[in-house]
C-alpha cells in the first residue's frame, strides 16, 4: 500500500513516515497542498491513502480535500490539532473519510488507517443492489433510477451504499455515522455529523427524485424501500 503523508512540518513528517514504513507501506510525503494534488494526479503511481494535516502554509487544508476529492476516490484521513472541531466537521463534509486530532498514539492513527481501507476494500468488492426503480452498483459507484444514471457527490453515494448493503432493513443513525464519516458516538464531532447525516439524506432524496426510496425510521435511522 502506498500512503501519501501531507504534512509542512518536517519532523512531524519525518517521524510519521517511520511508523508507515515499520508497516511495510510505502510513503510518499509532500510539504503543501498543491504538491498534495499534484501528488494524488499521478497517474503512473497514484497513493491508496492519503494521511492530510489539515493546517497546511499554503492552501487550507479542507480546500486541499475538496481539490483531490474532486479528481479521486482515494481514501483520505485529516489530521487536525486538538480543539479545531470546525476544521474536523469541514474536512469531513469536504470529502474526508476519517480524522485523527493531535497528539495521537501510534495504535490509535493505525486503527484509524485499517478502518477507513477496511470500509475502501468492501465498496470495491460489493455487488449490485436493486431496490423498487433503483439500482445501485457499488463496486462501478454507478446509480441508475428507471434505467436513468443518477449523478452522486461521494458521500451522498456512501450514504446510500451503506443503505443498500443492509438490504430493506434498518441502519441506525450511528452505523451511518460510523460507515460513511467514520464517527463513533462518543468523538468529538458527533453532533455534527448527525446534523450533516440529515443534510445528506436529504440531498440524497432529492437526487434520486423518487419518494420512498430513504425512509426514515423515526428514533432509529433509515433504511432503503423501493
Amino acid at each position: 500500500m502506498k500512503v501519501l503523508l501531507v504534512e509542512d512540518m518536517a519532523a512531524v513528517r519525518d517521524a510519521l513516515a517511520a511508523v508507515l514504513r515499520a508497516q511495510s507501506w510505502r510513503v510518499a510525503t509532500a510539504g503543501t497542498g498543491v504538491d498534495a494534488v499534484a501528488a494524488v494526479a499521478d497517474e503512473v503511481d497514484p497513493p491508496d491513502l492519503v494521511l492530510l494535516d489539515l493546517g497546511l502554509p499554503d492552501l487550507d487544508g479542507v480546500e486541499v480535500c475538496r481539490r483531490i476529492r474532486g479528481r479521486s476516490s482515494v481514501p483520505i484521513i485529516a489530521v487536525t490539532a486538538r480543539g479545531h472541531d470546525s476544521a474536523r466537521v469541514m474536512g469531513l463534509r469536504s470529502g474526508a473519510d476519517d480524522y485523527v486530532v493531535k497528539p495521537f498514539s501510534v495504535d490509535e492513527l493505525l486503527a484509524r488507517i485499517d478502518a477507513v481501507m477496511r470500509r475502501a476494500s468492501g465498496h470495491a468488492l460489493a455487488s449490485t443492489v436493486t431496490a423498487g426503480p433503483l439500482t445501485v452498483d457499488l463496486g462501478a459507484r454507478s446509480v441508475l433510477v428507471d434505467g436513468a444514471e443518477v449523478v452522486l457527490r461521494r458521500k451522498e453515494f456512501d450514504l446510500l451504499a451503506a443503505l443498500a448493503r443492509r438490504g430493506g432493513k434498518v441502519a441506525t443513525r450511528e452505523e451511518l455515522l460510523d460507515d460513511v464519516w467514520g464517527l463513533a458516538p462518543d468523538d468529538v464531532g458527533a453532533d455534527a455529523g448527525r446534523r450533516t447525516l440529515e443534510v445528506h439524506v436529504g440531498a440524497l432524496r432529492s437526487h434520486l427524485g423518487v419518494p420512498g426510496l430513504v425512509v426514515t425510521v423515526r428514533g432509529i435511522g433509515y433504511r432503503l424501500g423501493g
